[in-house]
């Protein structure tokens, strides 16, 4: 629902067409049946002739069909999460980025009853999980069919529909368009290189990001530079390779997938968003650091929360990582990944959790225990299967405890609220600069990652 003091925000930024608020919310035209970002181009309607919603899945819930020229599908990832709870944010994640995935698998994934989980979604969004899903499925349909060239039934599989006609008849039905009608004169081909462009919240911190990952990045895993990061993994698939390329003048980042299979691109999309922070509102996130106490003037413009590619690869990051610098923990991380990594035509890829499980670890230095903590880890993972394991299962490895596991949270599921107390470098600068912590909530991460920031520099100063 929305609130009358939200009412007159959207009515006052709808007017100003500000790029700040794209993606927040979404404006549906009553003459014409057609809802639209707040950017876009066309004539501005009057206020008593629109209605205002924080999701592009419930405009089409509602029966309004996307604009053809702004395309509420590549708007910015929607903000809209403050007021829902935990359990209902994660489930509309996953039921916007699992688009082939059972509703009775995305219930037992966050631990409730699908009946449960109806409510949630019925409170959160106003429809039933397997609708929000539908409509997740067809705003990611029309942007492959509108940017690339994937054949329908290509498309179709992609976004976890069961055929091609499927497909042509829900989009027909939610958007009274075919396939041909979204594609236009564009003809579709078979291929394994997808381009797409993906927008972000403004301001975005490019250098930042950038700085963060080149400095942790492993060796023929990842590459980082100062133009884009690009990624080669493997999944249940086959293998991928994915680049993203900053685009200040877009406001967004420029994708290249190389695929197996077309079921790999929703899944590595959303994987990229989250390890690229591209969702977040920079300007709500300055607020919640402002009110700790930290000086406006010390803040990140922009400031972001890179991620590492999955919890399993956070959970060996942080492990090895224990009590040694971040360039001695990437040396050792370096190694291993030389000695057990699957290398495949020049192309490397991070040591699965099998494969890590079973070896003795000899090439590393480190203490035995830290050894088999990182075994005991892997086990856990691989007997997890495509689950992501609890706390209680993580803290019962011997040799894992709170700032392991925060950083596995923080850097491998992208959780906004972790401050990492037990992190010396963050409580010496939130001591040394009298902050309240908590008054970053839901953000505390951020505030990690600021902190951090600023110490990097007070170093580097010092050493001038």
């Amino acid at each position: 629902m929305i609130s009358e003091i939200q009412q007159q925000q959207y009515a006052s930024a709808r007017l100003s067409r500000d790029r700040r608020f794209d993606g927040q919310f979404y404006v549906a035209v009553l003459s014409t049946g057609i809802f639209c970002r707040p950017v876009c181009p066309a004539r501005l309607p009057a206020e008593h002739n629109v209605r205002y919603f924080h999701f592009a899945q419930q405009a089409l819930e509602q029966g309004f069909r996307p604009c053809l020229r702004c395309r509420p599908d590549s708007a910015p990832g929607s903000c809209a999460w403050q007021g829902v709870e935990t359990t209902a944010k994660r489930a509309l994640q996953l039921l916007s980025s699992e688009l082939a995935a059972p509703v009775t698998q995305i219930a037992e994934r966050l631990g409730v009853s699908e009946r449960y989980l109806n409510q949630l979604t019925h409170k959160a969004v106003g429809m039933p999980p397997k609708r929000y899903q539908l409509h997740s499925r067809l705003l990611q349909a029309k942007r492959l069919l509108q940017q690339t060239s994937l054949p329908v039934t290509d498309v179709a599989i992609a976004c976890g529909f069961q055929s091609a006609r499927r497909l042509q008849d829900t989009l027909q039905r939610w958007c009274k368009l075919s396939p041909s009608q979204l594609r236009g004169a564009q003809h579709s081909q078979p291929t394994n290189e997808v381009s797409l462009f993906l927008p972000v919240h403004m301001p975005y911190n490019w250098p930042q990001v950038c700085s963060f990952l080149a400095l942790r990045a492993v060796q023929g895993v990842e590459f980082v530079d100062s133009n884009g990061y690009q990624r080669h993994f493997k999944d249940n698939y086959g293998v991928l390779s994915v680049s993203a390329y900053f685009n200040e003048n877009k406001g967004g980042f420029d994708i290249q997938l190389t695929i197996s299979n077309p079921a790999q691109i929703q899944p590595a999309i959303t994987t990229l968003r989250r390890v690229l922070d591209m969702d977040t509102n920079p300007a709500v996130i300055s607020q919640s650091l402002i009110a700790t106490g930290l000086p406006a003037d010390q803040l990140t413009p922009g400031l972001r929360l890179p991620g590492a590619w999955s919890v399993y690869e956070a959970g060996c990051r942080a492990i090895i990582g224990q009590q040694v610098s971040i360039k001695a923990a990437i040396t050792q991380l370096n190694t291993l990944v030389a000695a057990l990594g699957d290398n495949q035509e020049g192309q490397v890829y991070f040591p699965s959790p099998e494969a890590l499980a079973a070896s003795d670890l000899a090439m590393l230095r480190m203490p035995g225990a830290r050894k088999q903590a990182l075994r005991d880890f892997a086990s856990l993972i691989n007997s997890c299967g495509d689950a992501v394991p609890c706390d209680e299962q993580i803290l019962a490895i011997r040799g894992v405890g709170p700032w392991t596991l925060q950083y596995i949270k923080l850097r491998g599921d992208s959780e906004p609220d972790q401050f990492l107390s037990g992190d010396l470098i963050a409580r010496r600068q939130a001591e040394g600069m009298g902050l309240s912590t908590e008054l970053a909530a839901p953000w505390r991460s951020y505030l990690t990652i600021q902190l951090w920031l600023l110490a990097s520099a007070q170093q580097a100063k010092s050493e001038q």
